[in-house]
């Protein structure tokens, strides 16, 4: 097995293969300084401040479900209403999807007001962002705790960032990327999992077993590095990465829309401040470039995996557009199969299909480049869950999450190593 493309360390598993060999090294750190949910200053960020700090409402998810496109444009609006305010979580895409969007204390009674004088219907998912995110940071400090203690590292929790390396040859190979989009901390974790599962169980599954004598697996843990640190250090929902240029105010470009296929196109943003933003040019930013040059220098994949969050959702090409792509039977027959199986472990149900008719048409992203550039099987999940927690997905779920996505990683991997091109 492989790791990303950053250098090379020594395996610490000898009796497995070499070219089998993950090598993990995770730095554990106290998040100083975050960003606070609550309306109110953080105690990190204002230390002087006597105590008790005046409370406000706090950050709330609001889900609407829109009859219709008019009510779906009122609802893009927004965004051009309140930039930097309203932070959809769930784009408006099309009436049959629940829209999400995470609105911050000082905009709610406003953001309301509007909602309800059009006539748009809402619930509040999350009543109190803030509730959650002080959950998230007790239950990692008690891990670290824990780990310090007892010397073991938890599968089950969230960590923050390192990376693993090993080298690469160009057998016939499965890229996995996962944390793209930095908030998405249960893809990390998930990623994490099954890079160990895939080392232990190498040998003991046969299936898993049969697939590494045949193939490498990539995987890229934390696809957006600076972003990834910032949502620990700093701001929790921070989507994009952390590059700026001269005279743009804003910070960061969505790294799934900084893709050559499509770039441009609908569902993505030339806004500097928009979640969505696509860059100043395809491939402009080093964390997609690297990937690009790498998946090409080496020449030899025959799968892609980007694995987001959420919605419970696997899908396949195209983003970009309504277009059906030349394999599109078989890519729908093995998500059906993988659904399935991801099914059977903890009964979980996840929705399948191509990006622009499961999800919402997006351009400039990773699947669709893969796919364009000779990658046959080109798959994107969203895991858990479907809006109850949202990002915020408690660490109890990591390992559910996990298991259940390794069985649909490991149906696609199976299914590739059987129909070879």
């Amino acid at each position: 097995m492989r790791g990303t493309p950053r250098g090379r360390m020594d395996p610490w598993l000898s009796p497995v293969d070499r070219r089998l060999l993950l090598v993990f090294s995770f730095i554990l750190a106290a998040a100083l300084g975050q960003m606070n949910f609550t309306g109110r200053p953080s105690r990190n960020s204002f230390p002087w401040l006597p105590l008790p700090l005046p409370c406000f409402s706090r950050d709330q998810v609001l889900r609407i479900l829109a009859k219709d496109e008019k009510e779906l444009s009122l609802l893009r609006d927004l965004e051009g209403l309140k930039p930097q305010k309203v932070d959809f979580w769930r784009v408006p895409a099309r009436p049959s999807l629940p829209v999400d969007m995470r609105v911050p204390f000082s905009e709610l009674k406003d953001v309301k007001a509007y909602l309800e004088s059009h006539g748009l219907a809402y619930s509040i998912m999350i009543k109190d962002i803030q509730v959650l995110l002080d959950e998230e940071r007790e239950a990692m400090a008690k891990s670290r705790r824990l780990e310090r203690s007892t010397s073991s590292f938890s599968f089950s929790s969230y960590h923050t960032l390192d990376e693993f390396s090993t080298g690469g040859s160009q057998r016939p190979a499965i890229w996995i990327d996962t944390g793209i989009h930095s908030r998405e901390w249960i893809t990390h974790a998930t990623g994490l999992w099954t890079a160990k599962e895939i080392v232990s169980e190498y040998g003991k599954d046969h299936i898993l077993t049969d697939i590494l004598k045949a193939m490498d697996i990539f995987i890229e843990l934390v696809t957006n590095p600076d972003g990834f640190a910032f949502t620990h250090s700093m701001n929790r929902l921070w989507r994009k990465n952390k590059s700026t240029r001269p005279g743009v105010f804003c910070v960061g470009v969505d790294l799934n829309r900084n893709w050559k296929s499509g770039f441009g196109g609908n569902g993505s943003n030339d806004n500097p401040c928009s979640e969505t933003y696509r860059g100043p040019s395809p491939q402009s930013e080093p964390e997609v470039a690297a990937i690009v040059d790498f998946i090409s220098t080496h020449g030899n994949f025959k799968a892609l995996i980007s694995i987001h969050s959420y919605s419970q959702m696997l899908m396949y090409p195209y983003g970009r557009s309504l277009e059906p792509v030349l394999n599109q039977i078989e890519l729908y027959s093995l998500a059906k199969d993988a659904v399935k199986a991801l099914y059977e472990v903890h009964g979980i149900k996840y929705i399948f299909g191509s990006i622009s008719t499961t999800l919402y048409v997006a351009s400039g992203i990773t699947v669709d480049w893969a796919y364009d550039n000779g990658i046959k099987y080109a798959f994107s999940f969203e895991l858990r869950d479907t809006g109850r927690y949202g990002f915020l997905l408690p660490a109890t779920q990591i390992i559910p999450t996990a298991q259940e996505t390794w069985m649909a990683i490991r149906t696609i991997m199976e299914h590739v190593l059987n129909h070879p091109y």
